[in-house]
């Protein structure tokens, strides 16, 4: 697999990883550092992505944070659960939450963490963490998953956004000290068109703008560092990436309105199903990551009311999204994660709403190397014990994703403050690894 040259980049990324942990074995006194040396070179070979890497992520992100109890982690019967009943999955063994029994024809291929922490239990502060994989730091910005991956990966011949976010709240999942360049394209509801891919003029007083603006950007020039070797500026560069889009091809693939009906149908009709669907077709023409976002999951009041009228929406989208997948030959190549910014405590408010949780909540993967039909963690059913067995952190899910897209988790990136920072913090999760 190639990678993007990146200005960012120290000695060559990944190797300059390797080459640090060489020179730190070549320390030990005497022949003991050939031991080291092995266990550096195994340790390399256990992190090598077995198989074919994946190529894509489609992030559900759920906004607001919803219940680990009233979605995939239930605990009928038991004195947290107040009533909400589970079901049994295709999955031997794995129940989820009633309502969801779509999802539940298709939990073979997925696998559930059920012990994810987090420090954080704020919104902004929850939801930086889980679209990062780093806590807030005010002395850097953190790219999104997305950027890192647009960023690490060849994305070459692909004329559309290769990092997308459908229906995106006001954390918007950003490029950090990537730069701007690595923001997410945002559109909402794929049922409308596209924004901005369309002249609003007719192309001859469309051709006469353009002429403008290259006087405009030639004094902008003039006097100033190139910023690319062909002398154009970043604001051009970014123009002509727009104007390829707006005349290429693949633009169709945002418009769902070219697949069959019983296809529409199957993922509900939601703005967030349309989402999936759209993600399906962006993934197919060769985008990196998609995220769609579906909100309402903030319950502090009327917790069960609420929680059913989302999974309502969620139900037919993610297993109609497993599926299409599946069909199209993209599921071992497409990481699917689901899950919000924390989970909801165990116990039910005055109001009978659940509060912030992020003490151990569950978020689902699927597809692109990642084993189905497993869990990993379990919470306590009396919702006492604070602290779930085998807690995982969100950054590591984050280094487990970036491994199954062949990803190094421990390439530096160095900031434009000369900060270097390594893609992820986290350790692999080898028990969903396929």
């Amino acid at each position: 697999m190639t990678t993007n040259p990146s200005p960012f980049s120290t000695c060559g990324g990944a190797d300059h990883t390797s080459r640090r942990r060489l020179l730190k074995a070549a320390g030990c006194s005497g022949l003991a550092w050939l031991t080291s040396l092995g266990d550096v070179l195994a340790l390399d070979a256990e992190k090598a992505p077995r198989g074919k890497p994946a190529k894509s992520v489609i992030f559900l992100y759920m906004a607001g944070a919803p219940s680990q109890l009233e979605t995939f982690d239930p605990h009928p019967g038991s004195p947290i659960a107040y009533g909400t009943e589970a079901i049994a999955t295709a999955a031997k063994g794995i129940q989820i939450a009633k309502g969801l029994e779509q999802t539940a024809t298709v939990m073979g291929d997925v696998s559930l963490v059920r012990s994810v922490v987090s420090k954080e239990g704020d919104h902004e502060r929850a939801t930086y963490n889980i679209k990062t994989g780093f806590r807030p730091n005010p002395s850097v910005v953190h790219p999104s998953i997305g950027a890192v991956i647009c960023h690490e990966l060849d994305s070459s011949g692909v004329e559309i956004p290769t990092h997308i976010s459908i229906l995106p709240n006001r954390f918007a999942a950003r490029g950090g000290y990537l730069g701007a360049k690595y923001d997410a394209f945002s559109m909402y509801d794929p049922a409308q068109p596209v924004p901005d891919v369309s002249p609003r003029v007719s192309d001859a007083r469309q051709d006469k703008r353009l002429e403008a603006l290259d006087v405009v950007e030639a004094a902008f020039q003039a006097g100033r560092p190139a910023h690319l070797d062909d002398n154009r500026t970043l604001h051009r560069d970014t123009m002509a990436r727009a104007r390829r889009m707006m005349t290429s091809d693949q633009v169709k693939a945002f418009d769902i309105s070219l697949e069959p009906e019983a296809t529409r149908a199957a993922f509900g009709d939601s703005p967030f199903g349309r989402g999936c669907l759209a993600a399906l077709r962006l993934v197919e023409a060769g985008a990196r990551c998609i995220e769609i976002t579906l909100p309402g999951w903030d319950t502090h009041i009327n917790n069960h009311e609420l929680h059913a009228k989302h999974i309502a929406t969620l139900d037919p989208a993610f297993a109609a999204l497993i599926l299409g997948l599946k069909e199209r030959g993209l599921f071992d190549s497409t990481v699917v994660l689901w899950g919000g910014e924390f989970g909801r405590t165990p116990k039910l408010n005055a109001l009978e709403g659940r509060d912030h949780w992020p003490n151990g909540f569950t978020l689902a993967l699927a597809g692109g190397g990642f084993k189905g039909g497993r869990v990993l963690g379990a919470t306590d059913p009396n919702g006492e014990n604070e602290h779930p067995d085998n807690p995982v952190g969100v950054d590591d899910i984050h280094a487990t994703i970036q491994h199954a897209l062949g990803i190094d988790p421990a390439t530096e990136l160095m900031t434009p403050a000369g900060r270097p920072m390594a893609l992820s913090d986290g350790k692999l999760l080898h028990e969903l690894l396929a």
